[in-house]
């Protein structure tokens, strides 16, 4: 074969190489309870979608996805359900859930339909069994990734916190989601305890609910539950004390009714909620090695997910353990920003990877 048939083969595999490369972009998933977070590398979080998917029940067709089917909770006639398959962090609904992580990854790839093979890193629940673990890797998989990695939300929560977790020293990070709470101590990239507690924001939404029912006679909705967490939810008295009108369905009379509720009912209402988070916290500390236990004294205890944006839970655990607690910058962001760290470092990868 003459120079130039060298040079044209080689260039002919290079940019078959270079188009694999355009449509395989790696991805960095957080395949949680209440959102799933994409991130591209070189591109940072490109996809932020709350993890819903709503179906027809007679043709089985996909009507809407992320935010579109969180809209219909509560609303959808009899033939369209809206269904969370993520439950306590892990996969609930195998099927809905593939279907759900492909509307995803092909958004990711800007609705590319062809040659989207991506590697995908994801984070999981530390307490996470192998069940678990295979029925995640096959939704990647069938989902058309090339290769799928595990990892510990706790872990890469720290990361993407900005904790230096390869150095010799213990890390604290407290990952408050939407179905589990993870509790890990760290170090030289390594868990030297982890612990994944079943209690998070969905069970605070369900507290919401179960609290306004049961004293004041009044049905409300998923989403409803959500707002007055976010709006009210507090662990610890506020300087300024707040209040929220809302409605819902009278179960005595059966008709709509409009009620006025304060943050002091709220917190009443998540009391029993942020007393297991605090508690899993107190047996992290009681099972940390003395020389880390050192470490954590004076770094701290770092909060992240979007538990750790309830008003005063900072406060509140700072005053029930004695120690310095401070919330990551980006709190919602914090595990998918870690685990995109891990699409450039493979290294550190191969390190703390599960699967």
């Amino acid at each position: 074969m003459s120079s130039n048939g060298y040079q044209m083969r080689y260039s002919r595999i290079h940019n078959m190489r270079s188009l694999f490369s355009l449509f395989s972009n790696d991805l960095a998933i957080d395949l949680g309870t209440a959102n799933t977070l994409v991130y591209a590398h070189g591109k940072g979080i490109i996809v932020n979608e709350p993890s819903i998917i709503a179906v027809n029940t007679q043709t089985g067709e996909v009507e809407a996805v992320g935010k579109e089917a969180k809209e219909m909770l509560g609303r959808t006639p009899g033939n369209i359900i809206a269904i969370k398959p993520m439950k306590d962090g892990v996969i609930a609904d195998f099927k809905q859930t593939e279907k759900m992580l492909n509307y995803f990854i092909m958004k990711a790839h800007n609705n590319r339909k062809r040659m989207v093979h991506p590697r995908i890193v994801i984070g999981v629940p530390s307490e996470i069994t192998q069940v678990e673990k295979r029925a995640v890797m096959d939704s990647a998989y069938r989902a058309k990734a090339s290769e799928v990695h595990l990892v510990e939300q706790a872990m890469v929560a720290a990361i993407g916190a900005g904790l230096p977790i390869t150095e010799p020293g213990g890390n604290m990070v407290v990952d408050i989601g939407g179905g589990t709470t993870d509790i890990a101590v760290i170090s030289l990239a390594g868990i030297v305890y982890s612990r994944s507690v079943r209690m998070a924001g969905n069970q605070m939404d369900e507290a919401v609910i179960t609290y306004i029912k049961r004293k004041y006679n009044l049905l409300i909705g998923e989403r409803t539950a959500e707002q007055i967490k976010m709006e009210l939810g507090s662990a610890f008295p506020l300087d300024k004390p707040l209040n929220k009108t809302i409605t819902g369905r009278n179960l005595i009379e059966g008709v709509p009714k409009t009620i006025t509720i304060d943050d002091s009912e709220i917190r009443e209402a998540l009391s029993e909620c942020i007393a297991t988070i605090i508690n899993g916290i107190r047996v992290a500390l009681e099972r940390t090695p003395p020389e880390l236990s050192a470490d954590i004294s004076d770094r701290g205890i770092v909060l992240t997910g979007g538990g750790a944006l309830i008003k005063n839970l900072d406060k509140r655990i700072r005053e029930e353990t004695g120690l310095p607690v401070s919330i990551a910058d980006d709190p919602l962001a914090s595990v998918v920003l870690g685990t995109g760290r891990m699409l450039s470092d493979f290294k550190l990868l191969r390190k703390i990877s599960i699967d």
